[in-house]
C-alpha cells in the first residue's frame, strides 16, 4: 500500500502506531461492549457516534422521538469516562443559559467584584436537546464555542474543557416553533447520524429488559485521557493513496459544475460540500478503521460514511427536487461513480 499521510512515515513510526492502535482496539471493544448492554438495536448509530467522538467531532443525531438519542448520549458520557450535560433548547432559552454569566458579589469588607458562573456549555459531552428549537442568537453562541473552544463573556474568553464534544439532535417530522439551522452551522457538524427505528429483535429485546424492576447501568471503560490518546493517534494512522483518492473523487464529484464529475449529475446539485467535508472524510474513515479493529482505513469506509458526511454539507436544485429526487438518492449515484 502507497501511505500518503502522513507525510512519508518511517517504519518506526508506522511499527508504532501499529502498536498503539493494537492497545486501542481492544479498549474500544470494551466500549462497544459496554454501550451495548444499554443500547439495543442502532448498532450503526453507535458505530457513527463512536467516530464522530474519536475523529475529534461534533455529531447531529436526526430522528423522532423515543429513539433512544438522549439515552445513548447519557451512556456514552459514562463509559467513555467524560463529564456529560443536558440541554433542553427552548425558543426562550438565552445564550447566557448556556455560556454562563458574570455576577456581582459583595465581599465582608463591603467591596464589590464580578464573578464568572460556569454554564452547562462547560463540560466534555454535551447534548444539545432540540437545537433547533432555540432561537439563532442562542445556536449561534452555541456553535461558536464548538468551533473555538471557548467562549468569551463580558469580554473575558474562558477556554472549555478538553475533549469538549457537541452531540445536538433534531426532531425531522415536527418544523413548527422551529429555527432550521443555516447551511454554514450544520458544515461545523462532523457528521449527521440518522437515527432509524430498530429491528423486530431488538425492539423484543427493549420490552423485555427495560421494562423490569432492575435495569443495567453504565460503568465507566476508558478514562477522558484515553480518549485524547486515541484520538491522536487516529491522526497518526496510515491512509493509502488509493482512500484519499477516492475521498478527492467522492467529495468533488458532488459539487455543481466540477468539470470532471458526470454532468448530468451535478446538474441536479445546487451547492456542494466544500473542502471540511474531505477533511472530515480523512479522519473519519481512519477513526471507522480503529472502531472495526483494523489498522488502516480502505475505500470501504469511504463509502460507508459518504452519507453521513456529505447530505447535511450540499443541497439540490429546485428542479431537482420537484423531480422527485433526494440528497441520499444523489449521494448513491455519486458513490457508484467511485466504487
Amino acid at each position: 500500500m502507497s501511505v500518503v499521510s502522513p507525510a512519508n512515515p518511517s517504519e518506526e513510526d508506522l511499527a508504532a502506531v501499529a502498536e498503539s492502535a493494537e492497545r486501542a482496539v481492544e479498549r474500544i471493544l470494551e466500549v462497544k461492549a459496554d454501550i451495548a448492554k444499554i443500547i439495543f438495536g442502532q448498532e450503526n448509530v453507535v458505530e457513527q457516534t463512536l467516530v464522530t467522538i474519536l475523529a475529534g467531532g461534533h455529531g447531529l443525531l436526526v430522528g423522532v422521538p423515543g429513539l433512544a438519542k438522549t439515552k445513548l448520549v447519557e451512556t456514552l458520557g459514562t463509559v467513555l469516562g467524560l463529564d456529560a450535560r443536558r440541554i433542553q433548547f427552548t425558543p426562550d432559552l438565552m445564550p447566557s443559559d448556556i455560556l454562563g454569566a458574570e455576577v456581582m458579589e459583595q465581599d465582608t469588607s463591603g467591596g464589590r467584584s464580578f464573578r464568572f458562573i460556569p454554564g452547562p456549555v462547560f463540560s466534555q459531552l454535551l447534548m444539545a436537546d432540540e437545537i433547533n428549537r432555540a432561537s439563532p442568537r442562542t445556536q449561534s453562541a452555541l456553535l461558536q464555542a464548538m468551533q473555538e473552544y471557548h467562549v468569551t463573556v463580558a469580554g473575558h474568553p474562558h477556554d472549555l474543557p478538553r475533549p469538549f464534544h457537541v452531540l445536538a439532535t433534531q426532531n425531522p417530522l415536527e418544523q413548527e416553533g422551529t429555527y432550521p439551522l443555516p447551511e454554514a452551522q450544520l458544515d461545523r457538524f462532523l457528521m449527521q447520524i440518522d437515527v432509524q427505528y430498530p429491528d423486530l429483535e431488538a425492539e423484543r429485546r427493549i420490552l423485555l429488559e427495560t421494562t423490569g424492576a432492575e435495569q443495567t447501568t453504565a460503568h465507566s471503560a476508558i478514562t477522558a485521557q484515553e480518549l485524547m490518546e486515541f484520538q491522536q493517534l487516529v491522526r497518526r494512522m496510515p491512509v493509502g493513496e488509493s482512500v484519499v483518492e477516492s475521498i478527492l473523487r467522492l467529495v468533488r464529484s458532488a459539487r455543481p459544475g466540477d468539470s470532471d464529475a458526470n454532468s448530468d449529475l451535478t446538474k441536479l446539485i445546487a451547492w456542494g460540500p466544500g473542502p471540511r467535508a474531505s477533511q472530515a472524510l480523512m479522519l473519519t474513515v481512519r477513526a471507522r478503521a480503529l472502531v472495526d479493529g483494523r489498522l488502516s482505513p480502505s475505500v470501504d469506509d469511504v463509502l460507508a460514511l459518504a452519507e453521513p458526511i456529505l447530505q447535511h454539507r450540499m443541497a439540490l436544485t429546485f428542479a431537482a427536487r420537484a423531480d422527485g429526487h433526494t440528497v441520499r438518492d444523489v449521494i448513491q449515484r455519486v458513490k457508484e461513480t467511485i466504487a
